[in-house]
């Protein structure tokens, strides 16, 4: 099933479907559904017309997939152009919140590249 141009799971109840929604988590997801009056344990392949309308109607209110993707790349772009501590480490793809780099955040700097190796001279 697509909502607001997202493919949500139809085997999984909607309370888990909802946060495949880029910028929807649990907590939202929940909160969604109180405001739709749709119960949390229906399966997504349960949904009636009606429903679906209304849960596109309320998604309508939140901030979500592209708009919110597009909020945060410029959120980093205005960063980076006024030369600001956080934007230096996103330009050099390094952890922004203060991590230490010296052992950890692989995830962020990718492989380890041996540098170095220094090898005799054969004569």
């Amino acid at each position: 099933m697509r909502i607001k141009g997202a493919d949500i799971p139809d085997q999984k109840k909607i309370s888990y479907s909802l946060p495949y929604i880029y910028g929807i988590g649990l907590a939202k997801s929940l909160e969604i559904l109180k405001k739709a009056k749709i119960d949390p344990d229906k399966r997504t392949k349960e949904l009636v017309g009606e429903e679906v309308s209304v849960l596109t109607r309320i998604l309508d209110e939140y901030r979500i997939e592209g708009d919110l993707r597009r909020e945060v790349q410029t959120n980093i772009k205005r960063l980076q152009e006024i030369g600001s501590y956080r934007g230096e480490r996103h330009r050099r793809n390094l952890p922004v919140r203060g991590q230490r780099t010296r052992s950890n955040s692989r995830t962020k700097r990718g492989r380890r590249m041996t540098v170095g190796s220094v090898r005799k001279d054969e004569k």
